[in-house]
């Protein structure tokens, strides 16, 4: 049996893998990535780019790009939906700690798709789209895989795995690692049209959190479209979810005439809230949604892995030299697991809190606190700190 031999193995060509790929590539490591798909994934998928991850990406040269082909949002708004009251939040405000003082809208796939192309200047990195792992065997020098080809089934030995294969991580259940946590109840529906949506709603800023006690919404501009994300009743069956009534009614609320709003997109997923018990087991490591979701209100996610590849990546490169699991990958564990739980997790719930419906006594509670946060300098400042992750970032570098 023919076995194919490189030093890492990355399962997933995701923007975290792609990300985590580049940095290895770039550091004369011998990296293969395996992606079951025939592409880079191109739906309706992640979309905001915080400021200190397009810092982070500025090291490999793809900020550049993103901000050719992205949008620039430095102001968001939190929107009361009932009587148009606008809470404005600009990351201009941190413009002394952020090279970047602004988020990029630019759909996830423009970031992997950049870097996967990329990679083909390296010859030490290879891209194998079309290619699904099967079996993973670890021993002590390092991991034997079967790889499901086009055409045959391909073994290779890697001495390190980095599964930064999404939710459904196969890396993961191979390693029989906890994926602890939660689901919400309700199914979220995610539409998109090239409908001006700010001809309709004046002011509109490119990011919007809509609260209401009846119905909550998030409004998302990306470069030629507009992105409308609301929980649905987990009573009424996908495809009632996704027909033209339903469309029509969600855009009546929104334009006043939902019949005349075409879609691009109409997608029904359901949100998580998980963390892997351990991110890193021997050789093996994890990334990503791989290693953790939480819900989108706030866009932390995908900005959560790169942040992990970043990390892995200095943990990595010793272990790497020294050819055992040694000190750094634990401290790789500890400082993304612990920073995942206190930040990522608890943030995004209090967002999703923040906005989500209820009674007008909560509702009341939380706008007051929103504007408690607008008017005092110091909270705003600290609040946009935090949202737009540099908070996470300190509390990570200082656990040792």
């Amino acid at each position: 049996m023919a076995v194919e031999r490189c030093q890492v193995l990355i399962v997933g060509a995701g923007p975290v893998g792609t990300v985590m790929a580049t940095l290895l590539a770039r550091a004369n490591i011998d990296v293969i990535i395996l992606e079951s798909g025939e592409d880079c994934a191109q739906d309706m998928r992640a979309s905001t780019f915080h400021p200190p991850t397009l810092e982070m990406l500025d090291d490999i040269g793809v900020t550049a790009m993103l901000l050719e082909r992205g949008l620039k949002a430095p102001v968001y708004h939190w929107r009361d939906r009932r009587t148009g009251e606008i809470i404005e939040f600009d990351l201009s405000e941190i413009a002394d700690r952020a090279r970047y003082p602004f988020r990029i809208q630019c759909e996830q796939y423009h970031l992997s798709r950049a870097l996967a192309e990329g990679l083909a200047r390296y010859s030490n990195a290879s891209v194998r789209f079309g290619h699904r792992l099967l079996t993973m065997e670890q021993d002590a020098g390092g991991v034997t895989c079967a790889v499901e080809a086009p055409f045959d089934i391909r073994h290779i030995r890697a001495n390190w795995v980095i599964g930064a294969d999404g939710a459904n991580s196969i890396v993961r259940k191979w390693l029989g690692i906890q994926f602890d946590g939660f689901t919400y109840p309700e199914k979220f529906l995610c539409l998109s049209t090239a409908t001006d949506l700010g001809a309709h709603l004046p002011g509109l800023a490119h990011v919007n959190y809509v609260s209401d006690p009846e119905e909550w919404l998030v409004l998302l501009r990306v470069p030629k479209l507009w992105r409308v994300l609301l929980p649905a009743d987990q009573e009424v069956s996908d495809d009632a979810l996704r027909s033209d009534a339903t469309k029509t009614a969600v855009f009546d609320r929104l334009t006043g005439d939902g019949a005349g709003v075409e879609t691009h997109h109409r997608t029904l997923y359901r949100v998580h809230q998980r963390v892997a018990k351990r991110f890193v087991d021997g050789r093996v490591m994890l990334i990503g949604d791989a290693a953790h979701l939480n819900n989108p209100l706030g866009g932390f996610g995908m900005n959560s892995g790169v942040h992990d590849a970043f990390n892995l990546f200095d943990k990595l490169m010793p272990a790497i030299a020294a050819d055992r699991a040694n000190g750094s990958l634990d401290l790789f564990d500890r400082q993304r697991r612990t920073v995942t739980h206190a930040f990522t997790q608890a943030q995004t719930i209090q967002n999703m809190e923040m906005i989500q419906g209820g009674s007008s006594a909560a509702h009341e509670r939380r706008r007051t606190e929103m504007l408690a946060i607008k008017g005092d300098d110091q909270r705003r400042r600290a609040y946009l700190l935090r949202q737009a992750m540099f908070e996470s970032l300190e509390q990570a570098a200082a656990i040792a």
